[in-house]
Protein backbone atom coordinates (compact mmCIF):
# COMPACT_ATOMS: atom_id res chain seq x y z
CA UNK A 1 0.00 0.00 0.00
CA UNK A 2 2.81 2.35 1.14
CA UNK A 3 4.92 1.74 -2.09
CA UNK A 4 1.84 2.68 -4.85
CA UNK A 5 1.57 6.09 -2.32
CA UNK A 6 5.36 6.49 -2.07
CA UNK A 7 6.75 5.15 -5.43
CA UNK A 8 4.29 6.14 -8.33
CA UNK A 9 3.06 9.65 -6.68
CA UNK A 10 6.54 10.47 -7.32
CA UNK A 11 6.35 10.12 -11.30
CA UNK A 12 3.15 11.48 -11.93
CA UNK A 13 1.26 13.40 -8.62
CA UNK A 14 -1.82 14.41 -10.47
CA UNK A 15 -2.96 10.76 -11.50
CA UNK A 16 -1.59 9.55 -8.39
CA UNK A 17 -3.80 12.22 -6.17
CA UNK A 18 -6.88 10.29 -6.74
CA UNK A 19 -5.86 7.37 -4.41
CA UNK A 20 -4.78 9.73 -1.23
CA UNK A 21 -6.12 9.21 1.90
CA UNK A 22 -8.87 12.50 1.74
CA UNK A 23 -9.71 12.00 -1.78
CA UNK A 24 -10.87 8.53 -0.99
CA UNK A 25 -12.93 9.75 1.44
CA UNK A 26 -14.00 12.66 0.33
CA UNK A 27 -15.44 10.63 -2.59
CA UNK A 28 -17.43 8.51 0.22
CA UNK A 29 -18.88 11.39 1.47
CA UNK A 30 -20.04 12.77 -1.89
CA UNK A 31 -21.91 9.46 -2.64
CA UNK A 32 -23.51 9.60 0.99
CA UNK A 33 -21.69 6.71 2.17
CA UNK A 34 -20.95 6.28 5.67
CA UNK A 35 -18.53 4.81 8.12
CA UNK A 36 -17.36 3.89 11.53
CA UNK A 37 -13.71 4.28 12.59
CA UNK A 38 -12.20 1.47 12.10
CA UNK A 39 -8.97 -0.58 11.09
CA UNK A 40 -10.97 -1.35 7.19
CA UNK A 41 -11.94 2.21 6.71
CA UNK A 42 -12.88 3.58 2.75
CA UNK A 43 -9.10 5.14 2.18
CA UNK A 44 -7.31 1.78 3.67
CA UNK A 45 -9.83 -0.75 1.96
CA UNK A 46 -9.13 1.00 -1.49
CA UNK A 47 -5.86 0.64 -1.06
CA UNK A 48 -5.64 -2.48 -0.21
CA UNK A 49 -7.71 -3.61 -3.46
CA UNK A 50 -5.07 -1.47 -5.60
CA UNK A 51 -2.54 -3.93 -3.95
CA UNK A 52 -4.20 -7.10 -4.69
CA UNK A 53 -5.24 -6.91 -8.05
CA UNK A 54 -1.19 -5.02 -8.53
CA UNK A 55 -0.16 -8.29 -7.15
CA UNK A 56 -1.68 -10.18 -9.59
CA UNK A 57 -5.46 -10.64 -8.00
CA UNK A 58 -4.07 -12.94 -5.16
CA UNK A 59 -6.79 -14.48 -3.04
CA UNK A 60 -8.55 -12.16 -0.07
CA UNK A 61 -6.30 -14.50 2.45
CA UNK A 62 -3.34 -12.79 0.79
CA UNK A 63 -3.95 -9.87 1.31
CA UNK A 64 -3.18 -8.79 4.85
CA UNK A 65 -0.02 -10.67 4.50
CA UNK A 66 0.67 -7.87 1.73
CA UNK A 67 -0.54 -5.42 3.89
CA UNK A 68 1.34 -6.53 6.75
CA UNK A 69 -2.09 -6.01 9.12
CA UNK A 70 -3.79 -8.33 10.94
CA UNK A 71 -7.46 -8.64 10.21
CA UNK A 72 -9.11 -12.13 8.71
CA UNK A 73 -9.98 -12.49 5.09
CA UNK A 74 -13.77 -12.33 5.88
CA UNK A 75 -13.12 -8.79 7.22
CA UNK A 76 -11.65 -7.73 3.88
CA UNK A 77 -13.82 -9.49 1.81
CA UNK A 78 -17.12 -7.52 4.00
CA UNK A 79 -14.72 -4.26 4.01
CA UNK A 80 -14.85 -4.51 -0.04
CA UNK A 81 -18.44 -5.20 -0.30
CA UNK A 82 -19.75 -1.96 1.59
CA UNK A 83 -17.30 0.32 -0.59
CA UNK A 84 -19.88 1.36 -2.80
CA UNK A 85 -19.67 0.74 -6.49
CA UNK A 86 -19.83 4.34 -7.58
CA UNK A 87 -16.91 5.13 -5.25
CA UNK A 88 -14.27 2.55 -6.83
CA UNK A 89 -15.75 4.13 -10.23
CA UNK A 90 -15.11 7.38 -9.34
CA UNK A 91 -11.61 7.09 -8.51
CA UNK A 92 -11.05 5.37 -12.02
CA UNK A 93 -12.87 8.24 -13.77
CA UNK A 94 -10.22 10.40 -11.97
CA UNK A 95 -7.23 8.51 -12.73
CA UNK A 96 -8.12 8.63 -16.06
CA UNK A 97 -8.92 12.10 -15.91
CA UNK A 98 -5.78 13.11 -14.91
CA UNK A 99 -3.92 10.78 -17.38
CA UNK A 100 -5.53 11.74 -20.54
CA UNK A 101 -3.59 15.12 -20.59
CA UNK A 102 -1.03 13.12 -21.89
CA UNK A 103 -3.41 12.12 -25.31
CA UNK A 104 -3.47 15.94 -25.83
CA UNK A 105 0.76 16.15 -26.68
CA UNK A 106 1.68 16.69 -30.07
CA UNK A 107 3.71 13.46 -29.71
CA UNK A 108 0.81 11.26 -29.70
CA UNK A 109 -1.65 12.98 -32.18
CA UNK A 110 -2.34 11.72 -35.58
CA UNK A 111 -0.89 14.04 -38.51
CA UNK A 112 -0.75 16.43 -35.68
CA UNK A 113 -3.93 16.86 -35.08
CA UNK A 114 -5.97 13.87 -34.02
CA UNK A 115 -6.51 11.72 -30.90
CA UNK A 116 -7.15 7.95 -31.99
CA UNK A 117 -8.80 5.50 -30.00
CA UNK A 118 -8.97 1.68 -30.46
CA UNK A 119 -12.67 -0.30 -29.30
CA UNK A 120 -12.71 -3.82 -29.30
CA UNK A 121 -14.47 -6.72 -27.46
CA UNK A 122 -13.34 -9.08 -25.12
CA UNK A 123 -14.42 -11.75 -22.82
CA UNK A 124 -13.70 -12.65 -18.72
CA UNK A 125 -15.25 -15.38 -16.73
CA UNK A 126 -16.29 -15.13 -12.65
CA UNK A 127 -17.37 -17.91 -9.90
CA UNK A 128 -20.14 -19.86 -10.72
CA UNK A 129 -22.80 -18.35 -8.52
CA UNK A 130 -26.65 -18.30 -9.07
CA UNK A 131 -26.31 -14.14 -9.28
CA UNK A 132 -23.63 -13.80 -11.87
CA UNK A 133 -25.47 -16.81 -14.22
CA UNK A 134 -28.34 -14.59 -13.81
CA UNK A 135 -26.64 -11.57 -14.38
CA UNK A 136 -23.93 -12.38 -16.98
CA UNK A 137 -25.18 -15.35 -18.64
CA UNK A 138 -23.39 -18.99 -19.77
CA UNK A 139 -21.16 -20.17 -23.01
CA UNK A 140 -23.58 -22.01 -24.90
CA UNK A 141 -21.01 -25.01 -25.00
CA UNK A 142 -20.91 -26.42 -21.35
CA UNK A 143 -23.87 -28.46 -20.38
CA UNK A 144 -25.54 -27.37 -16.89
CA UNK A 145 -23.20 -26.83 -14.07
CA UNK A 146 -20.03 -28.11 -15.94
CA UNK A 147 -19.42 -24.10 -17.31
CA UNK A 148 -18.84 -20.61 -15.48
CA UNK A 149 -20.83 -17.71 -15.95
CA UNK A 150 -18.90 -15.14 -18.94
CA UNK A 151 -19.11 -11.33 -19.50
CA UNK A 152 -18.71 -9.64 -22.74
CA UNK A 153 -16.00 -6.59 -22.04
CA UNK A 154 -15.81 -3.48 -24.43
CA UNK A 155 -12.73 -1.78 -23.66
CA UNK A 156 -12.05 1.96 -25.29
CA UNK A 157 -8.08 2.42 -25.67
CA UNK A 158 -5.87 5.62 -26.61
CA UNK A 159 -3.95 4.59 -29.47
CA UNK A 160 -1.03 6.91 -28.89
CA UNK A 161 -0.93 6.01 -24.86
CA UNK A 162 -2.33 2.79 -24.58
CA UNK A 163 -4.57 4.65 -21.85
CA UNK A 164 -7.72 2.68 -20.99
CA UNK A 165 -10.66 5.20 -21.18
CA UNK A 166 -13.51 2.65 -19.85
CA UNK A 167 -14.72 -0.78 -19.98
CA UNK A 168 -18.03 -1.98 -19.92
CA UNK A 169 -19.31 -5.81 -18.64
CA UNK A 170 -22.35 -6.88 -19.85
CA UNK A 171 -24.05 -10.12 -20.73
CA UNK A 172 -22.43 -12.48 -22.57
CA UNK A 173 -24.19 -12.32 -25.75
CA UNK A 174 -24.42 -8.62 -26.16
CA UNK A 175 -22.70 -7.16 -29.61
CA UNK A 176 -20.42 -5.18 -29.53
CA UNK A 177 -22.12 -2.26 -30.93
CA UNK A 178 -24.51 -2.08 -28.48
CA UNK A 179 -22.39 -0.16 -25.86
CA UNK A 180 -20.64 2.55 -28.80
CA UNK A 181 -22.85 5.44 -27.47
CA UNK A 182 -21.21 5.34 -24.55
CA UNK A 183 -17.56 4.93 -25.88
CA UNK A 184 -18.71 7.92 -28.05
CA UNK A 185 -19.04 10.04 -24.29
CA UNK A 186 -15.10 9.95 -23.90
CA UNK A 187 -14.53 11.51 -27.60
CA UNK A 188 -14.53 15.08 -28.78
CA UNK A 189 -14.73 16.29 -31.89
CA UNK A 190 -12.06 15.25 -34.62
CA UNK A 191 -10.99 12.24 -32.55
CA UNK A 192 -10.49 8.81 -34.67
CA UNK A 193 -12.18 5.75 -33.74
CA UNK A 194 -10.95 2.39 -34.86
CA UNK A 195 -12.47 -0.95 -35.05
CA UNK A 196 -13.51 -4.48 -36.61
CA UNK A 197 -16.53 -4.53 -39.18
CA UNK A 198 -18.91 -4.29 -36.31
CA UNK A 199 -18.38 -1.11 -36.00
CA UNK A 200 -18.89 0.10 -40.24
CA UNK A 201 -22.58 -0.38 -40.26
CA UNK A 202 -24.52 2.47 -41.60
CA UNK A 203 -25.77 3.85 -38.32
CA UNK A 204 -22.27 3.80 -36.62
CA UNK A 205 -21.18 5.56 -39.16
CA UNK A 206 -23.79 8.19 -38.87
CA UNK A 207 -23.29 8.74 -35.41
CA UNK A 208 -19.82 9.80 -35.97
CA UNK A 209 -20.69 12.04 -38.92
CA UNK A 210 -23.31 13.62 -36.93
CA UNK A 211 -21.26 14.23 -33.45
CA UNK A 212 -18.48 15.50 -35.60
CA UNK A 213 -16.18 12.35 -34.77
CA UNK A 214 -14.22 10.02 -37.36
CA UNK A 215 -13.48 6.52 -38.01
CA UNK A 216 -11.93 3.92 -40.21
CA UNK A 217 -13.24 0.52 -39.94
CA UNK A 218 -12.80 -2.48 -42.71
CA UNK A 219 -16.07 -3.10 -44.69
CA UNK A 220 -18.78 -4.69 -43.18
CA UNK A 221 -18.65 -8.40 -44.36
CA UNK A 222 -21.99 -8.18 -45.79
CA UNK A 223 -21.32 -4.69 -47.99
CA UNK A 224 -20.96 -5.00 -51.33
CA UNK A 225 -17.75 -2.88 -52.79
CA UNK A 226 -17.20 -2.25 -56.75
CA UNK A 227 -14.57 0.69 -57.64
CA UNK A 228 -16.04 0.99 -60.89
CA UNK A 229 -16.89 4.23 -61.92
CA UNK A 230 -20.36 5.47 -62.61
CA UNK A 231 -21.89 1.70 -61.59
CA UNK A 232 -25.37 0.99 -60.67
CA UNK A 233 -26.38 0.92 -57.20
CA UNK A 234 -29.43 -1.43 -55.65
CA UNK A 235 -31.88 0.11 -52.80
CA UNK A 236 -31.70 -0.82 -49.28
CA UNK A 237 -34.24 -3.80 -47.92
CA UNK A 238 -35.53 -6.39 -49.73
CA UNK A 239 -35.92 -4.61 -52.79
CA UNK A 240 -32.14 -4.84 -53.33
CA UNK A 241 -30.59 -6.76 -56.17
CA UNK A 242 -28.92 -9.30 -55.22
CA UNK A 243 -24.65 -9.02 -55.90
CA UNK A 244 -24.97 -5.28 -56.83
CA UNK A 245 -23.59 -2.52 -54.43
CA UNK A 246 -26.21 -1.18 -51.95
CA UNK A 247 -24.16 2.35 -51.66
CA UNK A 248 -24.21 4.88 -54.58
CA UNK A 249 -20.87 6.20 -56.37
CA UNK A 250 -20.35 9.55 -55.93
CA UNK A 251 -16.56 10.09 -57.03
CA UNK A 252 -13.13 8.38 -57.55
CA UNK A 253 -10.28 9.73 -55.69
CA UNK A 254 -7.83 7.43 -57.22
CA UNK A 255 -7.13 3.49 -58.19
CA UNK A 256 -9.53 1.71 -55.52
CA UNK A 257 -10.71 5.48 -53.93
CA UNK A 258 -13.74 6.69 -54.15
CA UNK A 259 -16.63 8.67 -52.21
CA UNK A 260 -19.53 7.05 -51.81
CA UNK A 261 -23.72 7.41 -50.53
CA UNK A 262 -24.42 4.64 -47.63
CA UNK A 263 -28.57 4.80 -47.49
CA UNK A 264 -30.26 4.39 -44.23
CA UNK A 265 -31.70 1.32 -43.77
CA UNK A 266 -35.36 0.54 -43.56
CA UNK A 267 -34.84 -2.11 -40.21
CA UNK A 268 -33.76 -0.78 -37.17
CA UNK A 269 -31.16 -2.07 -35.46
CA UNK A 270 -31.95 -3.43 -31.91
CA UNK A 271 -28.99 -1.83 -30.02
CA UNK A 272 -30.39 1.86 -30.72
CA UNK A 273 -34.04 2.90 -29.92
CA UNK A 274 -36.32 4.22 -32.63
CA UNK A 275 -36.28 7.90 -31.46
CA UNK A 276 -32.01 7.80 -31.92
CA UNK A 277 -32.43 6.33 -35.25
CA UNK A 278 -35.15 8.39 -36.77
CA UNK A 279 -32.75 11.41 -35.86
CA UNK A 280 -30.17 10.05 -38.06
CA UNK A 281 -29.90 11.00 -41.63
CA UNK A 282 -31.41 9.20 -44.59
CA UNK A 283 -27.78 9.22 -45.97
CA UNK A 284 -24.28 9.90 -45.63
CA UNK A 285 -21.01 10.34 -47.28
CA UNK A 286 -18.01 8.02 -46.60
CA UNK A 287 -14.78 6.64 -48.43
CA UNK A 288 -14.28 3.30 -49.57
CA UNK A 289 -10.35 2.20 -50.28
CA UNK A 290 -8.74 -0.80 -50.99
CA UNK A 291 -4.87 -1.58 -50.73
CA UNK A 292 -2.55 -4.31 -50.80
CA UNK A 293 0.21 -4.67 -48.39
CA UNK A 294 3.29 -6.73 -48.87
CA UNK A 295 5.50 -6.63 -46.31
CA UNK A 296 8.93 -9.30 -45.44
CA UNK A 297 7.33 -12.68 -43.60
CA UNK A 298 3.74 -11.85 -43.59
CA UNK A 299 2.96 -12.24 -47.29
CA UNK A 300 -0.03 -9.82 -48.69
CA UNK A 301 -2.55 -8.86 -47.28
CA UNK A 302 -5.50 -6.44 -48.85
CA UNK A 303 -7.61 -4.60 -46.57
CA UNK A 304 -10.85 -3.23 -47.98
CA UNK A 305 -11.74 -0.14 -45.68
CA UNK A 306 -14.30 2.60 -44.91
CA UNK A 307 -14.05 5.93 -43.17
CA UNK A 308 -15.76 9.58 -42.75
CA UNK A 309 -12.21 11.37 -43.30
CA UNK A 310 -12.88 11.85 -47.04
CA UNK A 311 -10.78 14.01 -48.07
CA UNK A 312 -7.81 12.74 -49.57
CA UNK A 313 -5.13 15.49 -49.66
CA UNK A 314 -5.40 15.70 -46.26
CA UNK A 315 -5.49 12.48 -45.34
CA UNK A 316 -3.86 10.45 -48.18
CA UNK A 317 -4.14 6.24 -48.35
CA UNK A 318 -0.55 5.63 -47.08
CA UNK A 319 -1.65 7.33 -43.49
CA UNK A 320 -5.21 5.44 -43.41
CA UNK A 321 -3.72 1.96 -44.29
CA UNK A 322 -0.19 2.28 -41.62
CA UNK A 323 -2.86 3.34 -38.83
CA UNK A 324 -5.56 0.62 -40.13
CA UNK A 325 -2.62 -1.68 -39.77
CA UNK A 326 -1.56 -0.54 -36.29
CA UNK A 327 -5.44 -1.58 -34.77
CA UNK A 328 -3.12 -5.36 -33.23
CA UNK A 329 -2.13 -2.93 -30.59
CA UNK A 330 -5.49 -3.12 -28.91
CA UNK A 331 -4.60 -6.93 -28.95
CA UNK A 332 -1.56 -6.16 -27.02
CA UNK A 333 -3.23 -3.99 -24.53
CA UNK A 334 -6.10 -6.46 -24.05
CA UNK A 335 -3.61 -9.39 -23.24
CA UNK A 336 -1.57 -7.09 -20.73
CA UNK A 337 -4.62 -6.35 -19.12
CA UNK A 338 -6.00 -9.94 -19.14
CA UNK A 339 -2.74 -12.32 -18.89
CA UNK A 340 -0.28 -10.05 -17.48
CA UNK A 341 -2.48 -8.74 -14.95
CA UNK A 342 -4.78 -11.67 -14.33
CA UNK A 343 -8.03 -10.20 -15.33
CA UNK A 344 -9.05 -13.08 -17.29
CA UNK A 345 -10.93 -14.86 -14.16
CA UNK A 346 -12.20 -12.54 -11.83
CA UNK A 347 -12.82 -14.11 -7.95
CA UNK A 348 -15.84 -11.94 -6.80
CA UNK A 349 -19.34 -13.67 -6.34
CA UNK A 350 -21.69 -10.88 -6.73
CA UNK A 351 -22.24 -9.10 -9.66
CA UNK A 352 -21.46 -5.47 -7.69
CA UNK A 353 -18.46 -6.99 -6.53
CA UNK A 354 -17.13 -7.81 -10.63
CA UNK A 355 -17.95 -4.35 -11.46
CA UNK A 356 -15.62 -3.56 -8.74
CA UNK A 357 -13.18 -5.64 -9.51
CA UNK A 358 -13.01 -4.48 -13.07
CA UNK A 359 -12.88 -1.07 -12.42
CA UNK A 360 -9.89 -1.57 -10.01
CA UNK A 361 -8.09 -3.45 -13.07
CA UNK A 362 -8.93 -0.64 -15.06
CA UNK A 363 -7.21 1.55 -12.71
CA UNK A 364 -4.03 -0.49 -12.26
CA UNK A 365 -3.48 -0.69 -15.70
CA UNK A 366 -3.41 3.26 -16.24
CA UNK A 367 -1.30 3.59 -13.26
CA UNK A 368 0.89 1.44 -14.74
CA UNK A 369 0.54 3.39 -18.16
CA UNK A 370 1.28 6.51 -15.89
CA UNK A 371 5.14 5.00 -15.23
CA UNK A 372 5.39 3.57 -18.78
CA UNK A 373 4.19 6.93 -20.41
CA UNK A 374 7.30 8.90 -17.74
CA UNK A 375 9.90 6.09 -18.52
CA UNK A 376 9.35 6.60 -22.39
CA UNK A 377 9.97 10.29 -21.99
CA UNK A 378 13.08 9.92 -20.36
CA UNK A 379 14.68 7.04 -22.21
CA UNK A 380 13.75 9.00 -25.26
CA UNK A 381 11.90 6.13 -27.13
CA UNK A 382 8.03 4.97 -28.00
CA UNK A 383 5.64 3.95 -25.12
CA UNK A 384 4.48 0.91 -27.29
CA UNK A 385 8.25 -0.23 -26.54
CA UNK A 386 8.60 -0.04 -22.86
CA UNK A 387 8.12 -3.25 -21.54
CA UNK A 388 4.22 -2.83 -19.88
CA UNK A 389 5.46 -6.18 -17.44
CA UNK A 390 8.64 -4.58 -16.45
CA UNK A 391 6.70 -1.32 -15.72
CA UNK A 392 4.15 -3.60 -13.70
CA UNK A 393 6.80 -5.07 -11.61
CA UNK A 394 8.35 -2.01 -10.60
CA UNK A 395 5.10 -0.77 -9.69
CA UNK A 396 4.46 -3.64 -7.47
CA UNK A 397 7.77 -3.51 -5.59
CA UNK A 398 8.82 0.09 -5.65
CA UNK A 399 9.38 1.39 -2.24
CA UNK A 400 8.37 5.34 -1.00
CA UNK A 401 11.70 7.07 -2.29
CA UNK A 402 12.37 4.61 -5.12
CA UNK A 403 13.22 6.82 -8.03
CA UNK A 404 12.10 5.19 -11.60
CA UNK A 405 14.81 3.18 -13.16
CA UNK A 406 15.22 2.40 -16.64
CA UNK A 407 12.25 0.22 -17.65
CA UNK A 408 13.42 -2.27 -20.04
CA UNK A 409 12.81 -1.35 -23.96
CA UNK A 410 11.56 -4.15 -26.43
CA UNK A 411 13.04 -4.57 -29.91
CA UNK A 412 11.52 -2.46 -32.56
CA UNK A 413 9.51 -5.46 -34.49
CA UNK A 414 7.35 -3.71 -37.29
CA UNK A 415 6.74 -7.35 -39.55
CA UNK A 416 6.36 -9.59 -36.25
CA UNK A 417 4.23 -12.37 -36.70
CA UNK A 418 3.11 -14.72 -33.85
CA UNK A 419 0.99 -17.68 -34.61
CA UNK A 420 -2.33 -17.72 -31.71
CA UNK A 421 -1.30 -21.12 -30.02
CA UNK A 422 0.17 -22.85 -26.91
CA UNK A 423 3.34 -24.82 -26.99
CA UNK A 424 3.42 -25.95 -23.27
CA UNK A 425 0.75 -28.89 -23.33
CA UNK A 426 -1.99 -29.28 -20.88
CA UNK A 427 -2.58 -32.19 -18.64
CA UNK A 428 -4.68 -34.56 -20.10
CA UNK A 429 -7.74 -34.40 -17.44
CA UNK A 430 -11.27 -35.03 -19.41
CA UNK A 431 -13.37 -32.13 -19.58
CA UNK A 432 -16.94 -32.00 -17.09
CA UNK A 433 -19.60 -33.09 -18.79
CA UNK A 434 -22.08 -33.18 -15.71
CA UNK A 435 -22.88 -31.32 -12.54
CA UNK A 436 -19.54 -31.95 -9.92
CA UNK A 437 -22.20 -33.48 -6.99
CA UNK A 438 -23.32 -35.73 -9.78
CA UNK A 439 -19.72 -36.65 -10.50
CA UNK A 440 -18.87 -36.66 -6.84
CA UNK A 441 -21.90 -39.28 -6.13
CA UNK A 442 -20.42 -41.92 -9.09
CA UNK A 443 -17.44 -41.46 -7.59
CA UNK A 444 -18.31 -42.67 -4.55
CA UNK A 445 -20.43 -45.43 -5.80
CA UNK A 446 -17.52 -46.64 -8.05
CA UNK A 447 -15.43 -46.58 -3.97
CA UNK A 448 -18.71 -48.49 -2.44
CA UNK A 449 -18.74 -51.64 -5.21
CA UNK A 450 -15.24 -51.89 -5.58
Amino acid sequence: MASIAGAVARIKQDALGALGEGVVEGVCAEFGHVWRDRELDPATTAALFVQQVLNGNVPCSEVRHLAGRCFTPSAYCQARARLPLAVVQSLLTRVCDAALAATRRATHLWLGRHRVFHIDGSTFSMPDTPELRKAFGLPSGPKPGCGFPTAHLLVLFHAGTGLLLDAWASPLHTGDIAQVAEAHAHLEPGDVLIGDDTFSTYAHLAMLTRLGLHGLFPVHHRRIVDFTKGRPHTAEGKDAVAGMPRSRWVKSLGKEDQLVEYFKPQGRPAWMSRADYDALPDSVLVRELRRTVRRPGLGGVTPTMVTTLTDPLAYPVGELLELRLRRWDVETNLRHLKITMNMDVLRCKTERGVRKELAVFCLVYNLVRVVMLEAARRQEVPVARVSFADALKWVRNARPGDALPDLLVNPRRPDRAEPRCKKRRPKQYDLMNKPRDELRRRLKNQRKNA
